[in-house]
């Protein structure tokens, strides 16, 4: 049952949000050589953080901070362009607190706990009742305030929002097993033999990176494990186990406070941790009806939007119409005889005449040659392609010159391309 808008505002008014946003994602490769994972474009104009960040203001959470480490500086450009405009006076903040050996001049962010643990003294500068804890890094639209009503309710000392995920790929996730009340009975930290949800073969029950908390309660379990030797200072591995051990720990399904594109869907969350699934989380944006609405006003998703031209097709003439089907193409983007088809553009891309490019992810500002043939690419930023490039025909020949998937999904990266 959805929460009464009064409470839930009442309540997400006393929260703050904490993004955890330090990880590098180093499983999709070269394309955080140079970025955090949570600094990756995504859908066209936005970056991955964009998510978090957009359910937590659209929740009504006006108080944000944003924990970095690998690789900031892009994503710290993003988030001072783009989420410049919370208002002390409004009792609203936003914060970047990147790993500055706060504690200690000998250490960086050691854990994710320890992420928050080094910035007790800012969060308790704004006296916030409850805690958000966000991973950075997935995509899905989410009622924060649903859960944290729910966490209220509970009486939980923590509650972690879950998701059911296919057997094969929990083991990536903290899975974890509920009794009737969806009281939390065991947790375990990305286990290489992930159990399966009882009755539900084939699936587990894993959790998404998200944790609700009274704030005072938590500053508590902090410094407990700060003090512990043998802590990796790790909410999926340390705090989170501890409480489901000795406390009230809930899990919270996704469901109940997903947003959805329509009332028959299913509710959307991905975790765009592999090439190939960022590549199909983008391309499944290019369908009639996706799952994932970004065309939805009431929940928008917010981002960083530079100044740019409205997005141009050249040329009607045999062999050299520009024409983009089944695509999403951003401002400033320029195709000039060439055909584009199912894939998406990003800021400012030019694609030169007699262009055939097919299910592609192109970055902001590449530029692609003439007599270019590209299918199943991700582009990355900025990258020159030379005219006449032909990828996605010879496994064995993309193989040898670029980062190629089990899935014959190709990266293309300007260090890749400067060895051609």
């Amino acid at each position: 049952m959805a929460p009464s808008a009064t409470l839930s505002g009442l309540i997400t008014r006393q929260a703050m949000a904490f993004v955890l946003a330090g990880g590098r994602g180093s499983r999709l490769m070269e394309l955080t050589d140079r970025r955090a994972k949570p600094a990756v474009f995504f859908g066209g104009k936005t970056r991955i953080i964009d998510f978090a960040l957009s359910n937590a203001l659209n929740s009504g959470i006006r108080r944000i901070g944003v924990a970095t480490q690998y690789k900031a500086h892009s994503l710290i450009k993003h988030l001072q362009y783009g989420w410049a405009f919370f208002r002390p006076e409004r009792n609203e903040s936003f914060d970047i607190l990147p790993a500055s050996q706060r504690i200690s001049e000998d250490n960086w962010y050691q854990g994710t706990a320890d992420a928050v643990y080094q910035n007790i003294d800012i969060i308790s500068s704004y006296a916030p009742k409850y805690i958000v804890i966000l991973a950075g890094d997935h995509v899905y639209k989410q009622d924060y305030g649903v859960m944290l009503e729910e966490h209220c309710e509970n009486g939980a000392d923590v509650t972690v929002g879950c998701v059911e995920v296919p057997i094969g790929e929990a083991s990536s996730f903290g899975v974890m097993h509920v009794d009737g009340q969806d009281r939390i009975v065991d947790f375990l930290e990305k286990p290489k033999n992930p159990p399966e949800i009882p009755g539900k073969p084939g699936f587990a029950l894993a959790s998404m990176g998200i944790y609700v908390f009274n704030t005072d309660f938590l500053f508590e379990r902090l410094a407990e494990d700060a003090n512990d030797p043998n802590s990796s200072h790790d909410f999926g591995h340390d705090i989170i186990p501890s409480l489901v051990k000795g406390g009230r720990a809930f899990a919270h399904p996704f469901h109940r406070s997903a947003l959805r594109s329509g009332p028959e869907s299913e509710p959307y969350w991905r975790d765009v941790g592999t090439l190939d699934a960022y590549f199909s989380a983008n391309l499944d944006l290019t369908t009639v009806v996706p799952d994932l609405d970004l065309y939805d006003r009431d929940w928008p998703i917010w981002t960083y939007s530079e100044m740019t031209a409205p997005a141009k097709f050249v040329h009607d003439e045999a062999g050299r119409r520009g024409q983009a089907i089944s695509s999403l193409v951003s401002g400033d983007c320029i195709v000039s005889g060439s055909q584009i088809k199912g894939s998406l553009l990003f800021t400012g891309v030019r694609v030169n005449s007699y262009c055939d490019i097919a299910n592609a992810v192109i970055m902001p500002r590449v530029d692609i040659g003439r007599n270019s043939r590209l299918r199943n690419v991700i582009i990355d930023r900025g990258v020159q392609i030379p005219d006449g490039l032909v990828v996605g025909e010879d496994p064995a020949a993309d193989a040898a010159r670029f980062r190629r998937t089990d899935n014959g999904v190709c990266l293309i990266t300007a260090d890749m391309i400067a060895r051609l």
